[in-house]
């Protein structure tokens, strides 16, 4: 039986060890990772999880592990690590392994406790469409359609297909925008038809001028006055000067402006989401939701620190014992119901059977080279079905007329992605690529869907252990000095993937961890060893463990 020592308190200091590495948190913070005793890092979660899936989570390369229930705040400094919870307690397991790959299995059985469900499989299984990057904030019917009949003509297998926000009449009017969808419900059904399931993009929040807000606001339903009569159901300002004795609600400065906010401990506003939800489904035959905008920042009544800054007014909920953190999980645990959907960020949900996705990155190099690192994190901080951005970036800016664009980033991102977990198209190759490029984005493809049924497995697994399914080569190969690798990953313990994430590069340096590797091109190497492959735009190198 494993030897274990446990340290309890609500303020607590770990000394790092010489040599020790930690990882975990969250996936917004891949490229500090791992923190070491010579970094100075500094996070909040109790108010801010950064616009990425996070979690009260660490664990290290020398077997420790730290976790509490709710959030905390860290302070990395001169090799002590300060954490601060204000809600529960944090526990320090001073030997829960040897390494870091059974720190972090311990912290799945004692705490994270996967439920074993697994998620939608279509997502490992063929790639994923977003309408945003094409449409942004023009979704309508026939474009919609174009798009999704472009890949198929493109030889691109149908997946899971996200129609992006405007698709609605207003946020809180959930119906289809009746000037650009003539015929949801065909259009749907068509979309069906070619193989796709179909996503309609989801958000928490309602404008403070329609019928939806004055319905859950003030429980005054102008259709059913008797169905709903509790009040209050969005986070309200903290003073008492309200309407008919019920607080006002707060005015919520978010990325499309201000609105209200659904507060997830009220009935009343569960209610009525869940009916606007249940609906889609019934009517329309949505698969799912594209869940947006639960970030921990807003339900703490900060601003998201994503390039936001500022601040909003101070909120409370209807349960004022519930956290901000807590809010941003039961808009997760509201979302559960929904099988099939995709999540962009929520706080304390590792375990679940659900996908993630990262925030936008630019169409960068710099933005590219986070990719893998943050994707990592991801898995650290106990979120293993995780997706990478949109292929070439999730700004939509990047892709207009006039704005800097690399079609070789565009390649590498697809390229990074194709041997990800999942692999998310926006931007249509057809539209922004000439054709030989075009033709090294399908190769991209086709190779995914050679190991398809690999990372299907790898997810069904990952359900049942809460590992990660891609992995740093740390976790895989401890102990041979590979903890600041980020260009490389491991998908399993044997596919090991080296993409190339910098622009013009002709040749890079492979780290080939122990064993015999056969390469992507016919090549066997063995390791523990380091070689130079040739890096051409048309190459994706990757090795197989013999």
């Amino acid at each position: 039986m494993m030897n274990l020592s446990l340290v309890i308190a609500a303020v607590l200091t770990v000394n790092m060890n010489p040599g020790e590495n930690w990882w975990g948190l969250g996936a917004n913070f891949g490229r500090e990772m791992p923190f070491t005793a010579a970094k100075s890092f500094k996070c909040d979660l109790r108010t801010n999880n950064y616009a990425h899936p996070a979690q009260a989570l660490m664990a290290s390369d020398q077997g420790r592990v730290i976790w509490c229930d709710e959030a905390f705040a860290v302070n990395i400094k001169n090799g002590v690590i300060t954490l601060t919870s204000d809600k529960s307690e944090i526990k320090l397991v001073e030997k829960a392994g040897k390494n870091l790959a059974e720190a972090f299995r311990y912290a799945v059985k004692t705490w994270i406790k996967p439920t074993g469900e697994e998620p939608e499989l279509l997502y490992f299984a063929a790639p994923q469409y977003n309408t945003w990057i094409e449409l942004t904030y023009h979704q309508n019917e026939k474009d919609i359609l174009e798009y999704a009949q472009s890949m198929i003509d493109h030889g691109f297998p149908p997946g899971v297909f996200m129609i992006d926000d405007t698709w609605q009449a207003g946020y809180g009017d959930w119906r289809f925008e009746p000037t650009r969808f003539s015929d949801p419900k065909g259009m749907m059904d068509k979309l069906h038809k070619m193989g796709y399931k179909v996503l309609l993009w989801m958000c928490p929040f309602v404008g403070m001028d329609l019928p939806a807000f004055r319905r859950v606001a003030w429980g005054v339903n102008p259709d059913d006055v008797k169905g709903y009569p509790m009040k209050g159901g969005f986070l309200n300002e903290s003073n008492k000067n309200g309407w008919h004795g019920v607080p006002y609600p707060a005015a919520i400065k978010w990325w499309n402006g201000t609105s209200a906010l659904l507060d997830f401990t009220h009935p009343n506003a569960v209610a009525w989401f869940d009916e606007q939800l249940t609906r889609l489904v019934k009517e329309y035959g949505a698969d799912g939701f594209k869940f947006d905008g639960g970030s921990v920042s807003y339900y703490a009544g900060t601003r998201d620190s994503a390039g936001e800054g500022g601040s909003a007014p101070k909120t409370f909920a209807h349960d004022p014992s519930v956290s901000a953190t807590r809010q941003s999980s039961l808009y997760g645990d509201f979302a559960l119901k929904y099988k099939g959907s995709e999540y962009r960020n929520v706080f304390g949900f590792a375990g679940k059977p659900v996908i993630m996705r990262l925030h936008d990155k630019a169409h960068r190099w710099d933005a590219l080279q986070r990719l893998i690192p943050d994707m990592l994190a991801s898995g650290m901080a106990g979120y293993p079905f995780i997706c990478p951005d949109m292929v070439g970036g999730g700004e939509w800016s990047a892709f207009i007329p006039g704005s800097p664009f690399s079609e070789e980033l565009f390649v590498r991102s697809a390229q990074v992605q194709a041997l990800c977990p999942m692999i998310q198209f926006s931007a249509s190759p057809w539209r922004y690529l000439n054709k030989e490029n075009q033709k090294l984005v399908s190769a991209a493809v086709q190779l995914r869907q050679k190991f398809a049924p690999k990372f299907v497995e790898l997810a069904k697994k990952a359900a049942k252990d809460g590992e990660p399914m891609m992995r740093n080569l740390e976790y895989v190969f401890p102990g041979n000095g590979y903890q600041n690798i980020k260009d490389e990953f491991m998908m399993g313990d044997d596919l090991l993937v080296a993409p190339v994430v910098k622009g013009g590069v002709a040749e890079r340096e492979v780290v080939i961890p122990p064993g015999k590797w056969l390469a992507d091109d016919g090549t066997l190497v063995t390791g523990p060893s380091k070689i130079k492959v040739t890096t051409p735009l048309s190459r994706l190198p990757y090795f197989v463990k013999q």
